[in-house]
C-alpha cells in the first residue's frame, strides 16, 4: 500500500540539505533606531559585510561568477516580435488564437455568473497552454507528447477558487523550471505518440481554493478533482520565498497528493537564486519525489546552472545535472552531466519553441554519457 514508513528521516535530511548545498545566513549585526531623534525619511544606517561575511557562502560564489569572463551579450527586455494586438487580425492562425481566447474568457464569466454578481472592475478569466513536448536519444528513440493546462479564475468566489484542468503534472515542476520534464512518459515502447496515455494525462479537472489559510505563514492551494479518468484525488500546496543577505533569494514548496488509484504521491521543490537587476542569474532547482506508483522509495532531481535574458521572453540557460535514487537503504546519483536550455517567443508574442540538449548517463540501465534533444512547442491563449 504505502512505503512513506521506510523512508528513513536522516536521508531526507541529507538529500534537502547536502545535495543543493544551501545554508541559511545566520542573524548578525542587529541595528537599533532611536525613533525619538531619528529625522525623516528614518533611514537605517547600512553596515557593510564583515570580514566573515564576505568569506561566506553568499559572498564567495558571486565572486567568482563575475570573474569568469564572457562573451554573451547584456541582458535586455526589448521584444523582437510584434504585440498580440498588433497581430492578432493578420492571419488564419492569428484569428484562431483570438477566437480561442475570447472563447475561454466568455466560459469563464459564463461560470462566474453560476456563483453571485460579477463586477465589471473586476472579471473572471482564462489561461490556457497547449504544449507539445518531443524527445529524442539513441535509446529511447522518439517520443511526442501534447498536453494541455488550463485554469478558470472567479473572482465572484472572494477570489480565492478556481478551476484548474488538463495536465496536473505541470504544476508539480517550479513556475520557472529549467528543462523540459515529463513525470509520466509513454507506456506503449513502440509508439511514438501513445495516445491512451496522452488523454489520460490532459483529462484531470479540479476545484481549485487558494490561501484556504490566510493566518499561516505561506501560500496555500487545495484541489478536489478527477484524474485520469476516475482517480478522484485531494491535493494540497504550500509555499513561501525568503529573501537572504547579498541579492540570494530562496523558495520552497511542499506538495502532496493522494488519489483513490494513484494512492500517495508526495513532492519538494527548492530553489535558490542570485539574482541582481540586468544581471543573468544563478539558480540551483532541487525536487525529491515519493510516490506509491513509482518503483524507488526516494527519486531526486538538481539542475544548477545561470541563466541570461537577451530580449523579451527569451531564456538561455546552461548548467549541470544530477539525478538518483533511494531505494531499499541505498542511496545511489544515477545520472549526471552538463545541460543547456533556449527558449523564445517565434514570430508572435503568444507562441514559444524552447529546445534542450543534454549529454547524461544512466547507471542503472548502464549507458554512459550519450546525447538527448528535446524540443517544446508552445501556445498561449
Amino acid at each position: 500500500m504505502s512505503r512513506i514508513k521506510h523512508t528513513s528521516p536522516f536521508i531526507l535530511s541529507c538529500l534537502l540539505s547536502g545535495v543543493t548545498g544551501i545554508t541559511f545566513a545566520q542573524e548578525s549585526n542587529q541595528i537599533t533606531v532611536d525613533t525619538a531623534t531619528a529625522t525623516p525619511p528614518y533611514e537605517l544606517p547600512v553596515v557593510p559585510p564583515s570580514s566573515a561575511e564576505k568569506n561566506s557562502f553568499y559572498y564567495t560564489i558571486p565572486r567568482w561568477v563575475d570573474a569568469t569572463p564572457t562573451i554573451l551579450p547584456e541582458q535586455s527586455n526589448d521584444p523582437i516580435v510584434p504585440s498580440t494586438t498588433d497581430t492578432e487580425h493578420l492571419t488564419w492562425f492569428d484569428q484562431r488564437q483570438k477566437k480561442i481566447r475570447l472563447w475561454a474568457d466568455k466560459t469563464a464569466h459564463k461560470i462566474n455568473n453560476w456563483f453571485g454578481e460579477p463586477s465589471p472592475e473586476d472579471p473572471a478569466s482564462a489561461t490556457l497552454r497547449v504544449l507539445v513536448d518531443s524527445r529524442w536519444d539513441k535509446y529511447n528513440d522518439y517520443e511526442v507528447k501534447p498536453r494541455i493546462r488550463g485554469k478558470i479564475d472567479l473572482p465572484t468566489l472572494e477570489k480565492k477558487l478556481s478551476v484548474v484542468f488538463g495536465d496536473d503534472s505541470l504544476d508539480n515542476e517550479l513556475q520557472n523550471n529549467v528543462a523540459i520534464t515529463n513525470e509520466n512518459p509513454a507506456n506503449a515502447e513502440d509508439k511514438t505518440v501513445d495516445g491512451k496515455r496522452s488523454r489520460e494525462d490532459n483529462s484531470s479537472l479540479a476545484l481549485r481554493w487558494s490561501n484556504f489559510a490566510e493566518r499561516l505563514p505561506f501560500q496555500t492551494d487545495a484541489d478536489l478533482g478527477v484524474r485520469s479518468g476516475d482517480d478522484i484525488y485531494v491535493r494540497l500546496k504550500a509555499s513561501k520565498d525568503w529573501t537572504l543577505e547579498n541579492d540570494f533569494s530562496f523558495h520552497a514548496e511542499q506538495i502532496y497528493r493522494y488519489g483513490i488509484d494513484s494512492e500517495n504521491y508526495l513532492r519538494t521543490n527548492l530553489e535558490l537564486i542570485h539574482a541582481r537587476p540586468d544581471h543573468a542569474f544563478l539558480s540551483n532547482q532541487f525536487s525529491l519525489t515519493y510516490a506509491d506508483a513509482q518503483e524507488d522509495d526516494l527519486r531526486w532531481d538538481n539542475y544548477t546552472f545561470r541563466q541570461h535574458q537577451f530580449f523579451a521572453g527569451n531564456r538561455f540557460n546552461y548548467g549541470v545535472y544530477t539525478g538518483g535514487y533511494y531505494h531499499d537503504d541505498d542511496l545511489r546519483l544515477n545520472s549526471w552531466g552538463p545541460f543547456v536550455s533556449w527558449r523564445q517567443p517565434f514570430l508572435r508574442e503568444w507562441f514559444f519553441i524552447q529546445g534542450d540538449v543534454n549529454y547524461l548517463n544512466d547507471d542503472r540501465e548502464d549507458r554512459n554519457h550519450y546525447l538527448g534533444a528535446l524540443v517544446r512547442l508552445e501556445a498561449i491563449f
